[in-house]
């Protein structure tokens, strides 16, 4: 089927309204008529011819405009595309920067000093390796948004029971939970199905648990409820912790966006776990918010297709 630009629309919901105009002011003229007769009359038919005219006349002027109209999206989009990509490209360069010094450093420092103590060369070894593990966990979230971004047609669609997914997933974040002094309460039903992707809903719940664990503070309660309606599950995932600024709201979506830089990367994160998500829930159809909650902390509101 195919998809009509701006302009096209534009174009075609003009012609159709004048069109429409056309024919009941022929049909109608002076507005006497109670019933639809034939155009007997010789002015009614150079009304039609004049109709005619001007619509073929305003039909191609309008067809101009909006050439040019879509044009000048499609220029704009490619200018915001390219601009969208220098910032990736340089957030995701700054990333890289940080772990790619550490692991440099401590292996130049262990190349360079054979008689180093072996308890300082456990600790760089140790230290080398949770770098190289950041390095990992950024490649792998930027595998999963350049699958969503650029081959969103390649991502395989099967009936998933998210009920059993968030439970496994629950469970395997029990004992990190417990040594932040957390909660974590499982509202869920346990018949949720949907037609989706397990690689990108297991991204939505993790990520959004890793980030409440990261960022909630010790000792939050964190819930996941949800409803559903005809075509649509709705979740709702919220926490009691710190929270943020209500300015921060509208960005938190954004690749990279940090709301404590140094605290951010202090603990690990790659700065694109909450981009992923809105990605995720978008591949199902769905729509997302985040709000402040009413007891403090982060509310998440969104919904995947059954």
């Amino acid at each position: 089927m195919k998809k009509f630009t701006e302009g096209e629309k534009m174009w075609l919901g003009v012609m159709a309204s004048f069109l429409i105009y056309a024919v009941f002011f022929i049909l109608f003229d002076d507005y006497d008529r109670k019933m639809f007769e034939p155009l007997n009359e010789v002015s009614n038919w150079h009304l039609m011819l004049f109709a005619v005219v001007v619509m073929a006349i305003l039909g191609y002027v309008l067809y101009k405009y909006a050439k040019k109209m879509d044009q000048r999206i499609k220029q704009e989009q490619e200018m915001k595309q390219t601009l969208m990509r220098r910032q990736l490209t340089q957030n995701i360069a700054h990333e890289l920067k940080t772990p790619v010094a550490s692991i440099l450093g401590y292996t130049e420092t262990l190349l360079s000093t054979p008689d180093i103590p072996i308890e300082t060369q456990h600790r760089f070894v140790e230290r080398t390796n949770i770098q190289a593990q950041r390095l990992t966990s950024l490649l792998n979230d930027l595998s999963i948004l350049n699958r969503v971004d650029y081959a969103p047609h390649v991502i395989e669609m099967h009936r998933i029971n998210v009920s059993q997914l968030v439970a496994d997933i629950v469970e395997d974040v029990t004992l990190p939970l417990n040594k932040k002094g957390m909660k974590l309460n499982n509202y869920l039903p346990e018949d949720i199905v949907v037609n989706g992707n397990e690689m990108l809903i297991y991204s939505i719940f993790n990520n959004l648990i890793d980030n409440a664990m990261s960022y909630a503070g010790d000792g939050a309660i964190v819930e996941i409820l949800a409803s559903e309606t005809n075509d649509y599950w709705h979740f709702t995932f919220r926490d009691n912790g710190m929270g943020v600024e209500e300015e921060h709201l509208p960005h938190l979506f954004e690749r990279f966006y940090r709301v404590d830089k140094g605290r951010s990367r202090s603990m690990g994160g790659t700065g694109l776990g909450l981009a992923i998500v809105k990605n995720a829930v978008l591949q199902h159809q769905g729509s997302i918010e985040v709000k402040k909650g009413n007891e403090g902390g982060l509310q998440f509101n969104f919904s995947l297709k059954k």
